[in-house]
């Protein structure tokens, strides 16, 4: 019998067409598996980067949120450590007195109701082994002191003031279970004379935390202590903590992993805060991302076995049919040459149909991929952060494959009034619409544009546009991309257009070309497209005037007159519109006399939106109806003040210092020029103004020597008599704790801006 297969065997070998056929199944079968383990490993490889950037960045975004509530936590720690209430207690004999303790227990009360993060608050006595927390209030031991076990942690401080961590809490407390605490040194005269010890609620720490978006993934994440304790962990599948240890042993030293646990791989990425210390792990089972691609690949795994099937069955055919005649022949002739087997390359072709068809697919979902790479890669051109001509042409190349040598052009995209638009909103709602803002300029541009589109952040959006043919403008197609959205979204946009361009390392150069040309807005108004060629000629009116005449406005809301006021704001916008200057000189401007009116305003009357929020998206009729609505309010406070007598007396006060700002003054001095003792005049001056005498002196002092540095060439000597300092060292100590930097260094930073300034 094997003699007889083997016969048969060398039979068929020896036929050309059932070798041909043979070689072609085999080599057929060979290039379907290695296209489709190619591809596979290739999806993977590219599907594991772009995935772990992303999660890098959303593990940056979740550090952020809580490294600003510890930051706030400990602001509110120091606030503690620096307060009269706490230096008396850690410096009293007798620590009993009802009245201050009554007063740090307000104190600490008014903290705790004043933050969304703070529990509870413990102020620890070394020396006296004593306690004042909020809100179990005062004991003189550790004893009489139920949640007392912390204070060990005097010993783990080290070189630092302040620790982050988790403890369990003891039992009797008032709660069970355990706390995240923040604990900072309180040191007296370079001594630690005590520790503030801050319990925080777990709830509202995490409560910030994206979620996972990715709900077709199975994954994870933590966040880790110092001692590697797990403080919160969130996952859509089933995972233990014995994964976090190992993944912990398999991080690499950029922050990332990548391991084998329990028949399952899992991707690991982990950043680490500065701040607290703690480590924030991203673990995503590559089982369910890869899941489609490992589909793809056993289809063609399976294809190949089809085609060797089908191979054989050609084989058996060519056997059975087409070559009987074959058989015959050499029955009656004794020779056998014919040629048949049309059929079995017609089966080849519809094999390799079907390959380049499944190839085809999966290399449409690699490219989907790059949509988010792309958005990246515009974002950190625009900040900087991609160096280097060769880096920029290979990343380009890479996210950016269908795109040719044509020009490119850049188009800034902001939303009008954006704080009024983002306050009603929440975001989630505000992301959405952004995301309607790339669909409807995708949709509009498409046809005839090769678009990328990149979400700047809060009221920006970037497009880059390449035609598709050439003759393509690009103003108008923007101009209806501007006109359509209020149409459907219920709000207008603006539009900065840069010039088009042919390289691509100039694409940070465009971007910042369109977003100069969308600050005209501030003299064209709302859902216009600004060409970068109609504004770069943009010439400034010379008046001979510098600055903003914002000294009239201020006298005017402290003399009380919301009229004179009005008139003086009219007048300063007349200045900007006559002047045309350059919007980002006008902006500055309109920045520092806000800032100015913000100084007179209570905090209830600011309101708590930031200055450089308030008018970048605004025109400047708006902005002037801003400024008339700051100003009304705090004029008629003003107005009611003067009307007082203290008011009178302090401003008599303010108004000897400032004539006598160079002379040795002190409060026996400036009391006397207000016909009062000096303990009356001090208890007035803190009512009116908020501000002890001397501290307000020493500010109007430092001011003026800011003014001097930047406006004159005098020496810091001279500078210092000026002010009312005869030693000159006295003087920079005095301007470094109040301004954060030393005379010379303020001198030069301010000739800096003068001379940008007078470069734009």
């Amino acid at each position: 019998m094997l003699k007889s297969i083997k016969k048969r065997l060398m039979f068929n070998w020896a036929h050309t067409q059932i070798r041909l056929v043979l070689i072609l199944t085999v080599s057929v079968c060979l290039i379907i598996l290695a296209v489709g383990l190619t591809s596979f490993y290739t999806s993977k490889s590219v599907l594991q980067q772009e995935l772990g950037e992303l999660q890098q960045q959303m593990l940056r975004l979740n550090m952020d949120v809580i490294d600003e509530a510890i930051e706030e936590t400990d602001q509110a720690a120091i606030q503690v450590a620096l307060s009269d209430s706490v230096y008396w207690f850690l410096t009293a004999e007798n620590q009993n007195s009802f009245k201050d303790i009554s007063q740090a227990y307000q104190f600490l009360t008014t903290l705790v109701s004043n933050s969304a993060y703070i529990k509870s608050i413990y102020v620890y006595d070394i020396e006296k082994d004593s306690f004042l927390s909020i809100p179990q209030g005062f004991a003189s031991n550790s004893a009489t002191f139920v949640d007392s076990a912390w204070t060990e942690v005097a010993a783990e401080f080290g070189d630092k003031s302040m620790l982050v961590k988790k403890r369990e809490l003891p039992r009797g407390a008032s709660a069970h279970g355990s706390d995240i605490t923040l604990f900072r040194q309180v040191k007296i005269q370079g001594e630690v004379q005590g520790i503030v010890a801050i319990n925080l609620l777990d709830e509202a720490l995490f409560s910030k935390l994206n979620p996972p978006v990715m709900n077709n993934l199975n994954r994870m994440r933590y966040i880790v202590d110092e001692q590697d304790q797990i403080l919160y962990s969130v996952a859509n599948h089933a995972f233990d903590e014995e994964a976090v240890k190992l993944a912990l042993e398999e991080m690499e030293a950029d922050g990332r992993g990548d391991m084998s646990y329990q028949n399952r791989q899992l991707l690991i990425n982990q950043l680490e805060s500065k701040i607290a210390g703690w480590r924030f792990i991203s673990i995503v089972e590559q089982d369910s991302l890869l899941a489609q691609s490992k589909r793809i690949a056993l289809v063609v795994f399976l294809v190949s076995i089809a085609a060797l099937a089908l191979g054989g069955a050609v084989i058996y055919y060519i056997n059975a049919q087409a070559l009987r005649p074959v058989r015959r022949l050499k029955q009656l002739f004794g020779a056998m040459d014919s040629k048949s087997g049309e059929d079995s390359r017609i089966d080849l072709e519809k094999m390799a149909g079907e390959l380049l068809g499944k190839h085809a697919h999966l290399s449409h979902l690699v490219r989907d991929t790059l949509s988010e790479a792309s958005s990246k890669l515009m974002l950190d051109l625009y900040n900087g952060r991609v160096s280097g001509k060769r880096d920029m042409e290979e990343k380009w190349q890479r996210y950016f494959p269908e795109w040719t040598s044509a020009p490119i052009m850049a188009a800034m995209l902001s939303i009008d009034r954006y704080g009024e638009w983002s306050r009603g909103l929440s975001g989630s709602d505000q992301s959405l619409l952004k995301f309607a803002i790339a669909n409807i300029a995708t949709e509009l541009l498409g046809a005839q544009w090769r678009v990328a589109c990149a979400d700047f952040g809060k009221d920006k959006m970037a497009l880059l546009l390449q035609p598709r043919s050439d003759g393509r403008q690009a103003q108008s197609k923007l101009q209806e991309v501007a006109q359509q959205i209020p149409l459907y979204l219920k709000f207008t946009v603006s539009v900065g257009v840069s010039h088009p361009f042919a390289d691509v390392t100039r694409v940070k150069q465009a971007l910042l070309e369109a977003d100069n040309a969308l600050m005209y807005r501030l003299y064209r108004g709302y859902g216009q497209v600004i060409p970068f060629h109609e504004v770069s000629q943009h010439e400034v009116v010379e008046t001979g005037e510098e600055g903003l005449p914002i000294e009239p406005i201020i006298q005017a809301v402290e003399g009380g007159s919301a009229d004179e006021a009005l008139e003086a704001i009219t007048a300063m916008m007349e200045r900007i519109r006559g002047r045309n200057g350059y919007p980002s000189e006008a902006l500055h401007g309109l920045q520092a006399a806000a800032a100015r009116i913000d100084e007179l305003a209570t905090a209830e009357e600011q309101g708590g939106e930031a200055v450089h929020e308030r008018f970048g998206t605004l025109h400047l009729a708006d902005i002037e109806r801003e400024f008339a609505e700051r100003i009304k309010p705090v004029a008629a406070r003003y107005g009611r003040l003067i009307e007082s007598k203290d008011y009178v007396t302090c401003h008599r006060m303010i108004d000897y210092m400032r004539q006598h700002l160079g002379e040795p003054i002190g409060i026996p001095e400036i009391s006397e020029s207000a016909g009062i003792s000096s303990s009356l005049a001090s208890q007035v001056f803190k009512q009116e103004t908020g501000e002890t005498i001397y501290n307000y002196l020493t500010n109007l002092r430092m001011e003026r020597a800011a003014e001097l540095l930047a406006r004159t060439d005098d020496r810091l000597s001279d500078i210092a008599q000026m002010v009312g300092y005869q030693h000159e060292n006295s003087f920079i100590r005095t301007f470094r704790k109040c301004k954060d930097i030393t005379p010379g260094k303020y001198r030069d930073m301010m000739r800096t801006r003068l001379d940008a300034s007078s470069m734009e």
